[in-house]
């Protein structure tokens, strides 16, 4: 599986033109000649990789956008978003986008996205038989679905599924596209699992979906905060099962080994007695994110939210929004053959360069989070906005 490069994306050939696709190379022009922000009071500049660029687009996006969403599919693989979990992303934005006046029309004829409503986590619930080591009769499902509405509908064929999208935060969201060429090649796939090394995520193309841990989904911001950067006294912290490549190594060297390295498998009763898990998140100064499974943890999303600095370790990991953010600002990666120097490498930090990437991470928080009502510039927004970016980069002047 792993080595595949994935294939370049082909030209896209329109079968016909429509007032969306000028939109579209109109906003492509406005974004290359964005203005110079210079203090935006909502946007912090260091945290961008360019902020005139983001903010033009965004301005744009929420001016033009037009999305269509396809009603076809029953529930509950449909239109059926679950809200609580480690895969609550996906669920959050369908429930969001499907609630959504500003961006959503009845008129396919004007949208620039076509969203399919189906849930990544309820394939998984409902199709896949346990024991049985394959996802082929979820792969299946899509492709019927894919080749129903291709066919009941023209906006498929014609630009072969190119502004269409799906989001999936389950691991196997992106293998679920496998035997319909056109939805893995062309489709927009916003994915936790976005892994470069497995010849299916598309840089430049595909969305990086962030893994949000919600645990309650009527207060998603519950517990949000930690302590202040200079109160930190835990160096670095990690707890969790054992899965995947890196985490054994990971415990291999630093567990039980050294008192700044709080390195865990299952955090042991007589710790937690004294401090819980998310009590430790909010009292360290770097919040280690290894890879489980797949390359995507929950725990970086999870550290900026208790405003500890991710440490991510998972090599071929696209990061979230990383065609807008910064990550060097306010994270920490490090690559998994680095892991028995990871203590060498944190303490060799400045002080002065911890305490402002603390501060970024405080700062590039409402980035990351849900509200019932979407908020300007939150995580709802952002992941709409990776996707209208990634589409508006794909229009072509034919």
């Amino acid at each position: 599986m792993s080595g595949h490069a994935a294939p370049p994306p082909k030209r896209e050939i329109l079968l016909w033109s429509t007032a969306a696709d000028e939109e579209l190379l109109y906003a492509k022009k406005e974004i290359v000649n964005a203005p110079l922000v210079t203090d935006d009071p909502d946007l912090y500049a260091p945290l961008f990789l360019n902020v005139s660029i983001f903010k033009r687009s965004y301005e744009l996006m929420e001016r033009l956008l037009k999305v269509f969403i396809y009603h076809d599919g029953a529930k509950p693989i449909f239109h059926s978003p679950e809200l609580k979990g480690i895969y609550a992303s996906e669920g959050w934005f369908m429930k969001l986008i499907e609630g959504n006046q500003n961006f959503v029309v009845r008129d396919p004829n004007r949208a620039h996205l076509f969203y399919l409503p189906y849930s990544s986590r309820q394939l998984e619930h409902n199709l896949y038989v346990p024991g049985s080591n394959t996802l082929e009769p979820l792969s299946i499902f899509v492709k019927n679905y894919i080749d129903m509405i291709s066919a009941k509908f023209p906006y498929w064929n014609r630009t072969k599924g190119a502004d269409h999208f799906f989001v999936a935060c389950h691991d196997w969201g992106p293998y679920t596209t496998k035997l319909h060429d056109e939805l893995r090649r062309n489709t927009i796939k916003a994915l936790c699992n976005a892994d470069l090394s497995e010849g299916v995520f598309i840089r430049g193309r595909d969305v990086s979906l962030p893994e949000t841990f919600v645990r309650s989904p009527r207060r998603p911001l519950r517990d949000i905060g930690g302590k202040p950067a200079t109160e930190r006294s835990i160096l670095a912290f990690f707890a969790g099962q054992m899965h995947g490549r890196v985490r054994p190594i990971l415990l291999q060297y630093w567990g039980g080994k050294d008192t700044d390295m709080r390195i865990y498998g299952r955090l042991p009763r007589r710790i937690t007695r004294r401090m819980n898990y998310v009590q430790h998140m909010k009292s360290s100064k770097y919040c280690i994110c290894p890879m489980g499974y797949e390359v995507n943890s929950p725990r970086i999303v999870e550290a900026i939210y208790y405003e500890c600095i991710p440490v991510i370790i998972a090599d071929n990991f696209v990061l979230p929004f990383d065609d807008a953010l910064d990550w060097s600002t306010f994270s920490v990666v490090v690559p998994e053959k680095d892991v028995p120097r990871l203590k060498e490498i944190l303490l060799r930090i400045p002080e002065s360069r911890y305490i402002t990437m603390q501060s970024n991470v405080k700062k590039v928080q409402k980035h990351f989070l849900w509200h019932a009502k979407p908020v300007k510039y939150d995580i709802f927004h952002m992941i709409l906005h990776s996707v209208w970016f990634s589409r508006v980069n794909q229009a072509q002047i034919q």
